[in-house]
């Protein structure tokens, strides 16, 4: 027992150390271009300001977005999708997957669930010992169920899910500025010493070359860091920039979630803007901020509903025969742009459920209307 804890807190002092070396990185780039390029190289009094005022601005919210991104504890499931004392020791004593399937079904049947295994079981977490939400998966690393888990990133030292995702995705627009910036600003000089690095002596240099100094190294080097992490940051940055817009995970992006119905890549895309503001939330005035303003709770999520004509203000479902079943009805099919956007509330699932796996039970009327407001 003693070894494995200490084991565990071994891994967890290690992990802290690509924190340490961009924490590192960054306080030396910022003594580079603060000190040793605009108050020892540039000479130009209106020049230093312009590019200590823009740095600074570019240097708070990087340093703000970062520290959120790594000091936001991941969001958890609650406690209504842990199993009850008697249906987890049940379910723990059973030896059949197919009865402890029937265990977990009976605990979600009162859940907001509409995704499945890829056999259609239930997700259920052994280690966390609960069944889990939508979009929720077990992280190894933090050793725990994480709301709509997107990865577990190494360079923040935490998992990147629901509570911090915006958090993350502004780390990656601040940081690249903050390169940008950089790199944009130390070119002109980085190039002049950089010839004079070339040259034997300082005395033959032209007059329009910078003179040597120990800043040399300094601004040389922050050049090519700054150059480095840019072109790293982008290619994440833009790879994160499409996931918002499609509204999916990087699991998700890698394994298509699967609904009642199969497997389904965009379940969870209820169109551009509205999948932005699922992360960002309403007020686009907080969406430059690392402020948590994403729409939801992290356990339950609007899906496209398939098969519901938009330009319909009703749905009208005929009762079948006595000796047919649902499957039996024939659904026309509609093309990707009828699909409506609806919200997954329990009555809208509860009768796409009955369509797709159960028996209509015959009732007084023939017919069943089901009115649906159209979106503005």
């Amino acid at each position: 027992m003693a070894p494995t804890h200490v084991l565990r807190c071994c891994q967890r002092g290690l992990a802290w150390i690509p924190v340490i070396f961009i924490a590192l990185v960054v306080c030396w780039s910022y003594y580079a271009y603060v000190v040793e390029l605009c108050l020892f190289t540039i000479d130009n009094i209106g020049e230093k300001i312009v590019y200590l005022v823009f740095f600074h601005l570019s240097f708070v919210m990087f340093v703000w977005s970062y520290w959120k991104t790594i000091f936001t504890k991941p969001a958890n499931p609650s406690k209504e999708f842990c199993l009850p004392k008697a249906e987890k020791e049940s379910y723990e004593k059973e030896e059949r997957p197919e009865s402890q399937q029937e265990i977990l079904w009976r605990a979600a049947s009162d859940l907001p669930l509409y995704t499945r295994t890829g056999a259609g079981a239930i997700r259920y977490c052994d280690r966390c010992q609960l069944i889990k939400p939508d979009r929720c998966h077990h992280c190894s690393a933090c050793d725990m169920c994480v709301l709509k888990m997107d990865h577990h990133c190494p360079w923040v030292n935490n998992c990147v899910g629901f509570s911090n995702y915006k958090f993350f995705i502004l780390f990656l627009a601040y940081s690249l500025v903050y390169c940008l910036f950089i790199a944009a600003t130390v070119l002109q000089y980085f190039i002049r010493f950089w010839t004079l690095c070339r040259r034997k002596s300082a005395e033959n240099c032209p007059k329009n070359e910078l003179p040597e100094s120990h800043a040399k190294f300094h601004v040389l080097f922050l050049f090519f860091v700054a150059a480095m992490f840019c072109i790293s940051i982008l290619s994440l940055f833009s790879y994160h920039l499409w996931l918002v817009g499609k509204n999916r995970s990087t699991i998700e992006a890698f394994r298509a979630p699967v609904f009642r119905t199969g497997s389904d890549k965009n379940g969870f895309s209820l169109g551009f803007r509205k999948n932005i503001a699922q992360v960002f939330g309403d007020q686009k005035k907080y969406w430059p901020l690392p402020i948590f303003t994403s729409q939801g709770d992290g356990l339950t999520f609007p899906t496209r509903l398939v098969n519901v004509d938009p330009e319909q203000a009703t749905v009208t479902v005929q009762q079948p025969e006595p000796n047919k079943s649902a499957a039996d009805v024939p659904v026309s099919p509609l093309s990707e742009s009828q699909n409506r956007l609806l919200s997954n509330d329990q009555y809208a699932n509860n009768v796409g459920d009955h369509l797709a796996n159960n028996t209509l039970k015959s009732a007084g009327s023939e017919t069943i209307t089901i009115s649906m407001e159209s979106e503005s």
